[in-house]
Protein backbone atom coordinates (compact mmCIF):
# COMPACT_ATOMS: atom_id res chain seq x y z
CA UNK A 1 0.00 0.00 0.00
CA UNK A 2 1.01 3.79 -0.59
CA UNK A 3 -0.20 6.10 1.88
CA UNK A 4 -0.24 9.98 0.57
CA UNK A 5 -0.85 12.80 2.87
CA UNK A 6 -1.26 16.09 1.11
CA UNK A 7 -0.62 19.29 3.32
CA UNK A 8 -0.38 23.50 2.33
CA UNK A 9 -4.08 24.35 1.88
CA UNK A 10 -5.22 27.52 3.44
CA UNK A 11 -7.39 30.37 2.35
CA UNK A 12 -5.40 33.14 0.37
CA UNK A 13 -6.24 36.19 -1.27
CA UNK A 14 -6.42 36.71 -5.19
CA UNK A 15 -2.66 37.23 -6.58
CA UNK A 16 -1.52 34.86 -4.03
CA UNK A 17 0.60 31.81 -3.56
CA UNK A 18 0.37 28.47 -1.82
CA UNK A 19 2.94 25.16 -1.72
CA UNK A 20 1.17 22.33 -1.65
CA UNK A 21 3.35 19.40 -0.61
CA UNK A 22 2.36 15.46 -0.92
CA UNK A 23 4.27 13.05 1.17
CA UNK A 24 4.28 9.42 0.41
CA UNK A 25 4.89 6.67 2.35
CA UNK A 26 7.54 4.59 -0.30
CA UNK A 27 10.40 6.38 -2.64
CA UNK A 28 8.84 8.17 -5.24
CA UNK A 29 11.32 7.07 -7.15
CA UNK A 30 9.89 3.51 -7.53
CA UNK A 31 6.58 5.88 -8.52
CA UNK A 32 5.93 6.10 -12.32
CA UNK A 33 3.46 9.18 -12.45
CA UNK A 34 2.44 11.89 -9.18
CA UNK A 35 0.11 14.43 -10.02
CA UNK A 36 -2.17 16.77 -8.63
CA UNK A 37 -5.88 16.70 -8.63
CA UNK A 38 -8.25 19.10 -7.79
CA UNK A 39 -12.27 19.21 -7.44
CA UNK A 40 -14.30 22.04 -7.03
CA UNK A 41 -17.52 21.76 -6.24
CA UNK A 42 -20.17 20.79 -8.34
CA UNK A 43 -17.74 19.79 -10.91
CA UNK A 44 -15.45 16.41 -11.57
CA UNK A 45 -11.93 16.21 -10.43
CA UNK A 46 -10.01 17.61 -13.14
CA UNK A 47 -5.63 17.00 -13.73
CA UNK A 48 -3.57 20.44 -12.22
CA UNK A 49 -0.42 18.84 -13.15
CA UNK A 50 1.70 15.97 -13.00
CA UNK A 51 5.33 14.68 -13.19
CA UNK A 52 7.47 11.62 -14.78
CA UNK A 53 10.11 9.90 -12.59
CA UNK A 54 12.06 11.46 -15.70
CA UNK A 55 11.29 14.91 -14.47
CA UNK A 56 8.58 15.13 -17.31
CA UNK A 57 6.01 17.77 -16.67
CA UNK A 58 2.38 17.85 -17.16
CA UNK A 59 0.34 21.46 -16.73
CA UNK A 60 -3.88 21.87 -17.34
CA UNK A 61 -4.25 24.96 -19.62
CA UNK A 62 -5.39 26.63 -16.43
CA UNK A 63 -2.45 26.93 -14.78
CA UNK A 64 0.18 26.76 -17.33
CA UNK A 65 2.60 29.71 -16.34
CA UNK A 66 1.25 29.99 -12.81
CA UNK A 67 2.01 26.39 -11.25
CA UNK A 68 4.69 24.91 -11.12
CA UNK A 69 5.17 20.80 -10.12
CA UNK A 70 8.11 19.42 -8.51
CA UNK A 71 9.67 15.90 -6.73
CA UNK A 72 11.93 16.32 -3.08
CA UNK A 73 13.35 12.31 -3.90
CA UNK A 74 15.37 13.16 -0.85
CA UNK A 75 12.01 13.51 1.38
CA UNK A 76 10.02 11.27 -0.38
CA UNK A 77 7.54 14.23 -1.68
CA UNK A 78 5.69 15.97 -4.69
CA UNK A 79 5.32 19.86 -4.89
CA UNK A 80 2.76 21.74 -6.18
CA UNK A 81 3.96 25.58 -5.86
CA UNK A 82 0.72 28.01 -7.09
CA UNK A 83 1.25 31.34 -7.99
CA UNK A 84 -1.09 34.46 -8.80
CA UNK A 85 -3.90 32.52 -7.74
CA UNK A 86 -7.29 33.05 -8.45
CA UNK A 87 -11.10 32.27 -7.19
CA UNK A 88 -11.31 29.47 -9.40
CA UNK A 89 -8.39 27.23 -8.41
CA UNK A 90 -10.34 26.96 -5.03
CA UNK A 91 -10.92 23.38 -5.07
CA UNK A 92 -9.81 20.38 -2.73
CA UNK A 93 -6.36 19.14 -4.20
CA UNK A 94 -5.52 15.43 -4.14
CA UNK A 95 -2.22 13.73 -4.81
CA UNK A 96 -2.40 10.84 -7.12
CA UNK A 97 0.31 8.27 -7.15
CA UNK A 98 0.52 6.07 -10.48
CA UNK A 99 1.98 2.86 -9.65
CA UNK A 100 3.11 0.25 -12.44
CA UNK A 101 3.93 -3.25 -11.63
CA UNK A 102 3.99 -6.77 -13.03
CA UNK A 103 0.09 -6.54 -12.42
CA UNK A 104 -1.05 -3.62 -13.59
CA UNK A 105 -1.39 -0.27 -13.00
CA UNK A 106 -2.22 0.95 -8.95
CA UNK A 107 -3.54 4.28 -8.49
CA UNK A 108 -3.51 5.77 -4.96
CA UNK A 109 -5.26 9.09 -3.11
CA UNK A 110 -4.80 11.42 -0.77
CA UNK A 111 -7.17 12.63 1.42
CA UNK A 112 -7.20 16.22 0.06
CA UNK A 113 -6.42 19.51 1.17
CA UNK A 114 -8.69 22.52 0.95
CA UNK A 115 -7.28 25.57 -1.23
CA UNK A 116 -9.40 28.33 -1.15
CA UNK A 117 -8.83 32.23 -3.09
CA UNK A 118 -11.09 34.92 -1.83
CA UNK A 119 -12.02 37.98 -4.25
Amino acid sequence: QVALVESGGDLVQTGGSLRLSCAASISISTIKIMGWYRQAPGKQRELVASITNGGSANYADSVKGRFTISRDNLKNMVLLQMNSLKPEDTAVYYCKAEVWTAWGKNDYWGQGTQVTVSS
